[in-house]
């Protein structure tokens, strides 16, 4: 099977209307398989692998939903707020060896809330 994502997000800040809530706030998904190789490149994430071993494999979706969840940890929740991720980074980690490969996405920002 083949795993691939990207994303990009542009808020534009233009006048005093918001307060940054939290900084740094992450989440990460990870996908692994069996013959086959993991690529991390720029904005984007992808696996290939004849014998995918992990079942849900929309890695940026997870990694969002993580960092929502930790979010609400620290900050409480976001629902009827109204709130943007800023500063919006990914990074990718990747293993490949000659019959395992591995591929972890990790989606960093901060959080804005309007006023």
């Amino acid at each position: 099977g083949l795993t691939s994502s990207t994303h990009v997000t542009n808020v534009g800040l233009s006048s005093n209307n918001y307060q940054i809530v939290a900084t740094s706030i992450s989440g990460e998904a990870s996908s692994n398989g069996v013959v086959g190789v993991s690529l991390g490149i720029g904005w984007g994430g992808a696996q290939f692998s004849i014998i995918p071993l992990s079942s849900n494999r929309t890695l940026y979706k997870n990694a969002l939903q993580n960092l929502w969840a930790n979010f609400e940890a620290k900050n409480g929740s976001p629902v009827g707020r109204t709130l943007a991720l800023t500063n919006l980074r990914y990074d990718s980690e990747t293993l490949n060896t000659l019959v395992y490969t591995k591929i972890k996405i990790v989606v960093i920002a901060d959080v804005v809330e309007f006023k």
